[in-house]
């Protein structure tokens, strides 16, 4: 086996050779690559990406990208489309086929299809002078002077072009759509993302029965026995009106034992905590997160225009995987 230094010089020159090649790439980006942009900018449909071997691996990537990015997208497997899947594929949509040679026979054979639906093409290859480039509308270079492979055989730099390329494209469609985090998050509402932009705190917080409430005048051992059937570590306190008032904790029971408070004749007014946190129910639940983390809370009150609707704590949004 070889040693260690000959194991981490070859990793070195490869990482070089790849970020060489995609370094190039930026030299060589010409108004070709506007164009192809307001192809995919103006399709009425989707983008259908295309590729084989090693370049369809980077097709599906780069749809991916596309997708959840704010430009519609999908992948059709070449040999796939010629026995059934090219149904997939409508007047509507604009095609983006990956083959560094530009040869690759199965994306070729697709062409007299694709030309009958008068769809625009978009070739991204390593060599202008191929079949795909010239029969594209549109041809992205995405060729390298070499692999990174020391025999200059297997796809090494020219696929890590060609997916830098297609994020090239994917991020100028982005940017062109004004595409925001807002956007990307309804493309992720299962990612954590998309939890902390979608999920809003009325989403979240105990209401009706579930909440913790009593009254002003209620004395401290009844709303000890509220706090215990709620099971949420406090109760706020209203007015007759349920107007909020305040907040009594597990931390508020403790201070008024140790200053020898009677929890039999003793109003709960008297030792609850006035100006609790609370937060509005329209409000991102990552909010609250924020607003627990700066005031070192474990739960807020809710409210909707400044009435009291609800109650969060921390156990709820790490259930929610908020946090």
């Amino acid at each position: 086996m070889k040693n260690a230094k000959f194991i981490l010089d070859c990793a070195k020159r490869v990482l070089r050779a790849e970020a060489e090649a995609v370094s190039a790439l930026a030299d060589r980006l010409n108004p070709s690559f506007v164009t192809a942009c307001e192809l995919i900018l103006a399709c009425q449909g989707r983008v259908i990406v295309l590729g084989i071997g090693k370049s369809g691996h980077i097709a599906k990537k780069i749809a991916a990208t596309m997708a959840s990015t704010g430009t519609p997208a999908f992948f059709v497997h070449p040999s796939e489309a010629a026995h059934g899947d090219l149904g997939m594929i409508t007047r509507c949509d604009v095609v983006l086929a990956l083959s560094n040679s530009g040869e690759s026979d199965e994306v070729i054979a697709l062409l007299p299809s694709l030309k009958r639906l008068g769809i625009p093409l978009i070739a991204m290859t390593g060599n202008e002078q191929s079949t795909l480039s010239k029969q594209a509308n549109v041809h992205l270079d995405s060729g390298v002077a070499q692999e990174a492979c020391p025999l200059n055989l297997a796809p090494t730099a020219s696929t890590t072009a060609a997916l830098a390329l297609g994020d090239a494209l994917a991020v100028a469609l982005l940017e062109a759509r004004g595409f925001q985090t807002e956007d990307f998050a309804l493309s992720h509402p299962g990612g954590s993302l998309g939890r902390r932009l979608l999920v809003l705190v009325r989403d979240l917080m105990h209401t009706g029965d579930a909440l913790p409430v009593v009254r002003q005048d209620v004395l401290l051992r009844d709303a000890l026995l509220e706090i215990s059937k709620k099971g949420m570590g406090m109760t706020a306190v209203v007015d007759t009106a349920g107007q909020l008032l305040g907040i009594f904790t597990d931390g508020d029971l403790r201070r008024a034992l140790d200053q020898g408070v009677d929890v039999r004749d003793t109003p709960v007014s008297t030792v609850m905590t006035l100006a609790p946190a609370t937060i509005e129910s329209h409000k991102l639940a990552a909010e609250a997160v924020q607003q627990m983390d700066a005031r070192r809370v474990n739960g807020l009150l809710v409210l909707e225009v400044g009435i009291l609707v609800g109650a969060i704590n921390m156990h709820d949004l790490l259930r929610a995987r908020v946090v």
